[in-house]
């Protein structure tokens, strides 16, 4: 109880600005393979991380999983960040996996190392304060599912996403949350079915059973889930962003506990949000009978 009061402190701290905003990010390679958008306009508040390696389906390597941990941690410190996306590049992908090339050229020390970085990526990714999105449009296979069910809400594409935690099907078991995350999501004895016979969901599978919360049907471009997941995105931008972050603390932390723990952190969240400025708006803004201009704070 103590352990999980701390970390609900910790995540409400506040943020310093992001150094670089809307700019890509460049691996040990010199090649980028990410890219981080701000979105402005209607959609300010939005944040993209643009997973952009087509040589390897988006593989994640050493370089693309460094530069998803740095993007991840510089926008987590970002107050302007008020939902995090993340989104392919590269047409009928979304993530393939761990690169399994890269994988066999390492011993196995070196394999254990690549692996806690890659876990840490995940949970890095869970705990993000804000709302994340994860938009797949394509392939999202091993890793690249774990990287999905780290994030808040998932969209897919009916057809053409194809969602799986394949790893028994090449020797190995998901190790990077999948074991943790996937029961949690879908209940044990369908993620265990799902992990055992190492079966791929289409989009429309995945959402009848409730693995992704919207499956849309594919468009010309081959990128529907991302508009869907901008829609949804754009639906949370105008919410108290101090009453959604702590919102998150409180059912994320609130779900590793016994529900008179998880009465006990919603009341203290739910204290924390009482002497903003958002919760008087809100109240001022219904007796006004006018929509509530939050600001944050």
């Amino acid at each position: 109880m103590q352990r999980a009061l701390t970390s609900i402190l910790r995540l409400t701290r506040l943020w310093r600005p992001l150094q670089a905003r809307g700019c890509s990010s460049v691996g040990a390679t010199g090649v980028p393979e990410i890219q981080v958008h701000a979105l402005a306009g209607r959609d300010q508040g939005i944040t993209e991380i643009i997973m952009n390696r087509p040589h390897a389906r988006n593989a994640l390597g050493k370089v693309l999983v460094s530069e998803l941990l740095e993007a991840v941690a510089q926008l987590r410190e970002d107050r302007q960040v008020r939902v995090l996306l993340f989104r392919s590049g590269v047409k009928g992908v979304f993530c393939a996996g761990a690169d399994l090339k890269e994988r066999e050229q390492m011993n196995e020390v070196e394999v254990g190392v690549f692996v806690q970085r890659l876990r840490g990526l995940m949970d890095e990714i869970a705990a993000f304060p804000v709302p994340t999105i994860a938009a797949v449009d394509g392939f999202a296979l091993g890793g690249g599912l774990e990287l999905a069910l780290a994030c808040d809400l998932r969209v897919a594409a009916a057809s053409s996403a194809v969602m799986g935690l394949i790893e028994t099907t090449r020797g190995l078991l998901p190790g990077a949350g999948g074991t943790q995350r996937l029961p949690r999501c879908l209940g044990v004895a369908l993620a265990k079915e799902l992990i055992f016979t190492g079966r791929r969901l289409s989009g429309e599978q995945a959402q009848a059973l409730r693995l992704v919360n919207h499956a849309v049907a594919q468009n010309e471009e081959g990128n529907a889930a991302y508009h869907r997941a901008r829609e949804l995105a754009q639906e949370i931008l105008p919410q108290a962003p101090t009453a959604v972050r702590l919102s998150k603390v409180a059912i994320d932390r609130g779900m590793e506990v016994d529900i008179a723990s998880g009465m006990a952190i919603e009341g203290i969240c739910y204290a924390q949000n009482i002497p903003t400025w958002d919760r008087l708006e809100g109240m001022a803004a219904f007796k006004e009978k006018r929509p509530p201009r939050f600001v944050g704070k």
